[in-house]
């Protein structure tokens, strides 16, 4: 590499991962201190702090008193299966895409369920599709913001009030920093690997009335292994949803969650943690603003996510370089700040066009962000001296 000048700042927190994402600033594992180690999660103990993580999910996200929240297996991914499984076929579906999560969920329905009523609505990563032509009349999967693509849905708007489906919401980096609307969702999920910085392996899974009255009056044609059951009886398993979890959780990640929880009600509850993340967002806009070589994947700047930031390099000469040596660049790039000790984990998703994917999510403090940038130009700086006198 060309030997230049490197910055003279150095961020205190190095984590940039967009999944597990960065602790909270000020964590130790003196968090974990009171966890229910060793006991039963069906013991009076852990059912009381499965309890708690439910009741500060529901105060710290503004849940509305009537809808559903229950603690399941396998982080995000295994909370959505489960609604896919269990919910879908009743009516047809309108799946949207416009990144490889959103991707991974329509080829579950097609491929895997093989429902035959399926409308799916891709774009291209950086884009959004016609939110305009989803039906409502129908189911509506989708994700709220696109985790490895950088694209959010700007707000509810565009979801029918009157609608006759239901939206299903995967919002896995969106809860905490985004305003959900509510009341336009009918099933909400995430994991607590992100925006609070928590563990993985735990998902959430918020239910609306609607959603609930779904699952008791439907019954799908295929069987259900006993991980996605939420009813029995034509009734729904009140159990999940007061704590008494399908399998056996960790109560140590469960003591982290309540950790996260306590801080982000410190801040406000989601309005705190918003106005976090943000701000975070705006560090990276006013360099990208000022700097000729980067720029934002995602083109309509309403939909930019302040979570998982997704950027391109824009510089003439790397652009005329093929489709492998842009991708070896960037590499080049991460993997020269990973050397340097000072930022982890930033390359664009392996699905996603080629580039920086940087988490901006609560956790993340603005300074390290603000000398993150010196760094993203030294290293662009450097591996382009390299490339030309190679």
């Amino acid at each position: 590499m060309a030997d230049l000048a490197t910055p003279g700042r150095r961020p205190v927190n190095a984590n940039y991962s967009s999944g597990p994402c960065a602790k909270r600033p000020g964590w130790t594992f003196e968090a974990l201190k009171d966890a229910a180690l060793g006991r039963s999660h069906r013991a009076k103990i852990g059912k009381q702090k499965l309890q708690k993580a439910i009741d500060l999910t529901r105060e710290v996200l503004g849940v509305p008193a009537d809808y559903r929240i229950g603690i399941v297996p396998a982080s995000d991914t295994g909370a959505v299966e489960m609604v896919l499984w269990s919910m879908l076929g009743a009516r047809g579906v309108d799946m949207l895409a416009w990144e490889s999560f959103g991707e991974g969920w329509v080829t579950d329905v097609v491929k895997q369920l093989k429902l035959e009523d399926v409308r799916t609505f891709k774009a291209d990563y950086g884009q959004l599709p016609d939110l305009a032509k989803v039906d409502f009349d129908r189911d509506v999967v989708f994700t709220w913001n696109g985790t490895t693509s950088g694209v959010r849905v700007p707000n509810g708007d565009w979801i029918a009030a009157d609608r006759a489906g239901l939206t299903i919401c995967d919002a896995t980096s969106a809860a905490f920093a985004q305003d959900l609307a509510w009341d336009k969702l009918d099933v909400v999920t995430f994991s607590w690997q992100k925006v609070l910085g928590g563990e993985g392996a735990h998902g959430m899974l918020i239910l609306s009335p609607r959603a609930v009255e779904r699952l008791e009056t439907y019954k799908p044609s295929w069987p259900l292994p006993k991980i996605f059951r939420m009813t029995k009886g034509g009734k729904l398993i009140d159990g999940i949803f007061v704590g008494e979890t399908i399998n056996t959780p960790s109560m140590m990640a469960v003591e982290d969650y309540l950790d996260a929880l306590g801080w982000a009600q410190s801040l406000g509850g989601w309005k705190g943690l918003t106005a976090r993340a943000d701000a975070n967002l705006k560090v990276l806009a006013d360099w990208v603003a000022k700097t000729d070589w980067i720029d934002f994947l995602p083109v309509v700047e309403n939909t930019r996510s302040n979570t998982s930031v997704c950027l391109v390099i824009t510089d003439p000469a790397i652009k005329a370089l093929d489709d492998a040596a842009q991708a070896a660049f960037a590499k080049a790039i991460v993997s020269a700040l990973d050397k340097a000790g000072v930022a982890y984990d930033i390359g664009s998703y392996r699905d996603a066009p080629a580039g920086l994917r940087i988490w901006t999510g609560a956790t993340i403090e603005a300074s390290d962000l603000a000398i993150l940038t010196e760094w993203l130009d030294w290293a662009f700086a450097s591996q382009k001296a390299a490339l030309q006198a190679a």
